[in-house]
């Protein structure tokens, strides 16, 4: 070759090869779109628009179940009233028996009786107490403890009758003057001898006694809840209805209970009363039963 003829640049087939393969990212890059293969991307998401409305705060509901609560608490009828005021004062002539077992020479199964009756019941006076009201009618008010109502108006209606204090039973009217509700008998409540006998019972005796007279105020309590629910429009409010399918439950167990304890002590006492001191009336007060007007005698 001459020396003057010009020199060209030697390129290396693999610089070729990058170079060409540089210029077609660079052009894709620059023009191409999105690869037709590529999943799209999700939209953000967003809550769909009803007109401007928002989730409910907790505020919110709160104030709505109150609204409802509220309105659930108009829903009773008078025949409510009447069963939930009744039922106070039973349940309380319930508590007077009971407290009586630990200081009377109770059996210990009777004792133990006693004291679910005295818990269930103590419970059970205060929720309706509230039930009465929370709608705003009177609620009679008991001692717990003892059972004795403590409304002015139920210790002025005993005052007017003889009542001996050793008994340590405060009378319970069960015709109910000057108590709300109480122009009616209540089924299964104990006339105050058969309660004075009580308290002057003690051992056996007392078990007998406090059985026979406790069945026969459960299967009242199991009358008075039949009889509210066959009373037209009676029973509606979820609350009543509730409490008072409880309580008929529970009294129906107790009183099976209580019916096989009494069998293993050899059944209920026969009561003695002398022929000339029975006279059979229909006073509201006797329940339509004999009032015994004088002492009563258990006899084994």
């Amino acid at each position: 070759m001459p020396l003057n003829t010009p020199c060209r640049t030697w390129t290396s087939p693999l610089a070729g090869i990058l170079a060409v393969l540089a210029l077609g990212l660079l052009s894709g890059c620059a023009g191409a779109g999105p690869s037709p293969s590529a999943a799209p991307q999700p939209e953000p998401a967003v809550a769909p628009d009803h007109g401007g409305t928002h989730p409910l705060s907790a505020a919110e509901i709160e104030a709505i179940y109150r609204e409802r609560l509220a309105g659930a608490r108009t829903r009773f009828s008078e025949a409510d009233v009447r069963f939930m005021t009744d039922m106070i004062h039973h349940h309380a002539q319930a508590l007077e028996m009971a407290v009586l077992a630990p200081t009377h020479g109770a059996s210990t199964a009777v004792q133990a009786l006693a004291g679910r009756i005295l818990i269930s019941q103590q419970d059970e006076i205060t929720l309706m107490r509230q039930w009465l009201e929370d709608r705003g009618r009177p609620a009679p008010t008991v001692d717990l403890e003892t059972g004795r109502m403590t409304d002015p108006a139920q210790d002025h209606d005993s005052a007017d009758h003889d009542h001996h204090p050793s008994h340590g039973h405060h009378h319970h009217d069960t015709h109910g003057a000057g108590a709300p509700g109480h122009d009616h008998a209540m089924p299964g409540m104990i006339d105050e001898d058969r309660m004075g006998l009580l308290a002057t019972s003690h051992g056996e005796a007392f078990d007998r006694l406090f059985l026979t007279l406790m069945i026969e105020h459960h299967e009242g309590a199991v009358t008075m809840v039949r009889d509210l629910f066959a009373s037209d429009g009676a029973g509606q409010d979820e609350e009543i209805f509730r409490f008072a399918s409880d309580v008929h439950a529970d009294q129906v167990i107790e009183v099976a209970r209580m019916r096989l304890l009494l069998t293993s002590l050899g059944g209920p006492p026969d009561l003695q009363v002398p022929p000339d001191s029975t006279e059979s009336h229909d006073s509201p007060g006797s329940h339509g039963q004999p009032h015994h007007s004088s002492h009563l005698h258990p006899t084994s």
